[in-house]
């Protein structure tokens, strides 16, 4: 890359300032800028719309944006901690925290806002928090933990950032009450009627909620607590109070410079996002577009797309803003869209409410009933990527006929190709179908085209109706042999008790099988019975690793791994694997996952090698299987200063009660024993970390080629619980996921994803909680060691030879070279490494 000419600096690196970056260098093909960027906070671009979910998960890493550092790229110049502290129009420099002057010839400001703290006395006592970062809410959990379990938490604000607190306050184990000074919750987004719904909806769940009613004072108390005195004259007893009442454009650095603000604040641009200076710009929620701030993330993201195309030579202007909205707070949905409030002159509203059901939606719709304007949506938004589209146009139907729950829901083709389907990107259904056209064949491919679908998520019902309605058939058939999907395969082996795979293809598929149905059915067999996978028919279906229950490695050697359930084993143990490796010239080695791997033993070896360890009271760790494989621990509480609850002994219990667990693919655990998580509980098929009150279980993570980090399915589990919740998920997992499909893809694949599985597993929503836990006890009752099976059976024996008439001590097709500092295997036709 040529050295660039120019130097755009951007104060801030939020989400827009990330977007802005992001969009000036994927389209500066001329490199002809370098960007600095001054980031205040200690970190890089988070997504701070989701800013809940980062309690009980406390990993920053969670909320990262993606390429937030910019990895590789050496024209952007990232300062963390470094503050903007004050601009130079004239000289077109920027003086910072650490003293230095850089110079720009285009200076961004990305500033965001602050949070609105009202002037109430007692605003600035210690134990009254704001809700904007991540440091805010660790200062928040420091002081809910001191408090203790049940202490109460009071939020100002009852808007949406003030839920999302309230919902933080939940999840850190108090008792939220909520303040607002409106007739009603999110007065913005929702309407009387709505508003209704939603304080009985969130009082259901835990809240307690406070309308009409303002914060007179805050004073301490003698309990070391906080008295929150109301309007009404009432007063809560709190153990701490967070203010969420709104924001305010972040300007201050813009009005010392001299740049021309708006009314109620921002820095005014024009469309275009020019500040009074032409060599300045602002965008996201400091902007002031034509006077008016926006707070949402999808306008601040048109804006940073406007100044990177000016930057580059265009002539982009700011599009308008969509104000809608769809969120779920504490699983409750909530949208608007639109003239959500009938402001337009002769508008009519068309209202449905459901309040045994919990439902409430409204259209509000032109004087002559043929436009929609708006709508608001509470308790079911799935209505909404259909509806918000058609805001503006004329009406498919009658009105009332798309939202009751009775009728014919809208279809997406009657969407004209300039309705917009992905908001936060700016995706319209021309855009989509023109991919799909193209040869977009999936989400995942439409995804990548058009960017429809990356950012929040909400318009991927919409991309997958548009791919059916296109004509795209998403075949589910497992192969050319059976039609049926390995989920549908799974329910008819159950339902019909089939226990052979020629039976099953005889009466439900065609021909014989393949490399792809035999090692499925076969897992499918194993994962509804406790035969073993070499018995009878059985033994044909395996696979090489399964065959020999080993892991076949590059030169025809196998490996074995005995398990050692959450890392645990005796001395006496340890000497027999050192034994058995120096009798039979094993290779060994420590794996990640707590185990030691003996590498290069012949097939003929398996057996003795097996006797030996099993003798030693060791089973087989079944690394060649898609099972379980390991559980991962810490020391935990039994040793280390820092633990809080037992994650070895927890660890061991997980391993032996799931050892074994016949699964679409391999699963892995992980138990760590504080938040300073050393067992990287996030990074597995299922993590669980010891709480203050019990166990956070995180489920659908993985490393390997798309490494992914676990979600929080819930919080302060006792052990039992705990247990009975993994039983649900491993069950549901094994009996849906598709082949050689991992929990992380399985969960993104899975409609209504994490939600629809909380719903499942934790609280009971398909009714099939005391089957699945069922079928884990036949499992875990019916358990018995393969290798065990094997040395118990001369006829399994048998099949351990490396070939017919194969020569009893030794394979001459095998060789190793052991001259360097560690042994080798040699492929036969290759020289020796170092030759």
């Amino acid at each position: 890359m040529k050295n660039a000419t120019k130097n755009a600096v951007v104060i801030g690196h939020g989400m827009v300032g990330h977007r802005f970056v992001e969009a000036l260098r994927s389209r500066d093909e001329a490199a002809e800028w370098k960007v600095t960027v001054l980031c205040e906070e200690a970190l890089p671009a988070y997504d701070r719309v989701g800013l809940s979910s980062y309690v009980g998960a406390w990993d920053h890493k969670e909320l990262a944006l993606a390429g937030n550092d910019y990895p590789g790229d050496a024209a952007v110049d990232m300062r963390l901690g470094v503050r903007a502290d004050s601009v130079d129009r004239e000289g077109r420099t920027v003086a910072t925290s650490t003293g230095e002057v850089i110079g720009y010839d285009a200076l961004v400001f990305a500033t965001g806002s602050y949070p609105f703290v009202p002037p109430i006395t007692g605003h600035d006592l210690d134990k009254c928090f704001v809700y904007r970062t991540l440091d805010d809410l660790d200062r928040i959990r420091a002081r809910a933990d001191a408090a203790g379990p049940g202490a109460v938490g009071v939020v100002v604000g009852g808007g949406l950032l003030g839920l999302e607190a309230a919902n933080a306050l939940k999840k850190l184990g108090m008792t939220p009450h909520v303040i607002e000074f409106a007739p009603r919750l999110m007065p913005l987004q929702v309407d009387e009627g709505g508003g209704a719904l939603l304080a009985r909806l969130v009082t259901d769940l835990g809240l307690n909620v406070h309308t009409g009613v303002g914060t007179s004072s805050i004073t301490e108390n003698d309990s070391a607590g906080l008295t929150v005195e109301l309007s009404d004259g009432s007063t809560i007893d709190a153990a701490l109070l967070v203010f969420s009442a709104g924001v305010r454009p972040q300007d201050r650095l813009a009005r010392e410079s001299g740049l021309d603000v708006g009314e109620r604040g921002g820095i005014l641009v024009d469309a275009g996002c020019r500040t009074s200076d032409s060599a300045v710009f602002a965008i996201g929620e400091c902007a002031a577009v034509d006077g008016r701030c926006y707070g949402l993330v999808a306008p601040g993201y048109s804006t940073a797309e406007v100044v990177a195309d000016r930057l580059l030579g265009g002539a982009a202007e700011f599009p308008g803003a969509d104000m809608s909205t769809k969120l779920k707070l504490m699983g409750v949905d909530v949208a608007s869209f639109g003239d959500a409030m009938a402001a337009t002159p002769g508008a009519l509203e068309v209202v449905f409410s459901d309040a045994p059901k919990g439902t409430y939606a409204k259209l509000v719709v032109s004087d002559d009933a043929k436009t929609l304007l708006g709508g608001i949506l509470v308790g079911d938004a799935t209505a909404y990527s259909l509806l918000r589209p058609l805001v503006g146009r004329e009406l498919p139907g009658d009105p009332g006929s798309l939202i009751s729950p009775v009728a014919e829901k809208v279809g997406i083709g009657a969407l004209p190709d300039e309705a917009e389907i992905c908001s936060c990107n700016g995706v319209t259904k021309g855009a989509i179908c023109g991919a799909i056209a193209d040869g977009a064949c999936d989400v995942a491919s439409v995804k990548s085209c058009t960017t429809a679908g990356t950012t929040c998520g909400g318009c991927l019902p919409s991309i997958k109706q548009l791919l059916a309605a296109s004509g795209v058939v998403m075949s589910k058939a497992l192969c050319e042999h059976f039609g049926q999907s390995r989920a549908e395969l799974f329910e008819i082996v159950r339902a019909t008790n089939t226990r052979t795979f020629s039976s099953l293809i005889a009466k439900y598929g065609t021909g014989s099988g393949c490399d792809i149905c035999k090692p499925v059915v076969a897992s499918i067999l194993a994962s509804t019975s406790s035969d073993h996978i070499l018995d009878g028919e059985q033994a044909s279906l395996q696979d090489t690793n399964d065959h020999f229950l080993a892991n076949i490695q590059k030169n025809g050697t196998y490996s074995v791994v005995p398990r050692m359930p959450g890392g645990e084993c005796t001395p006496e143990q340890l000497i027999v694997i050192g034994e058995v490796a120096r009798d039979f010239g094993l290779y060994t080695k420590v794996t990640g996952g707590q185990r030691i791997d003996l590498f290069g033993a012949r097939v003929e070896q398996l057996p003795a090698i097996w006797k030996r360890l099993v003798d030693a009271g060791m089973e087989s760790g079944q690394a060649y299987g898609k099972s379980l494989r390991t559980v991962k621990s810490c020391v935990g509480s039994s040793w280390c200063r820092y633990g809080v609850q037992d994650s070895v002994g927890m660890a061991v219990d997980l391993e032996n009660r799931y050892r074994g667990l016949r699964s679409p693919h391999k699963i892995k655990f992980g138990v760590s024993g504080c938040a300073r998580e050393c067992a990287e509980a996030r990074g597995k098929d299922v993590g669980v970390i010891a709480t203050e009150h019990g166990w956070n279980l995180y489920v659908g993570g993985n490393g390997g080629q798309s490494p992914k980090h676990a979600q929080l399915l819930a919080s302060n589990l006792d052990d039992a619980t705990l247990v009975s919740y993994i039983d649900r998920y491993l069950m549901f997992y094994v009996r849906t996921a598709d082949r050689l499909q991992r929990t992380a893809p399985w969960l993104d694949s899975l409609d209504g994803g994490l939600d629809h599985l909380k719903a499942v597993v934790c609280e009971d929503s398909l009714g099939i909680g005391a089957e699945l836990e069922a079928d884990m006890e036949r499992h875990v009752a019916g358990y018995k060691d393969e290798w065990v099976g094997v040395l118990e059976d001369e006829e399994k024996l048998g099949r351990f030879v490396s070939f017919v008439n194969a020569p009893a001590e030794s394979d001459p097709t095998i060789s190793f070279d052991d001259t360097g500092r560690r042994k080798v295997p040699v492929l036969m036709g290759m020289p020796k490494i170092g030759a």
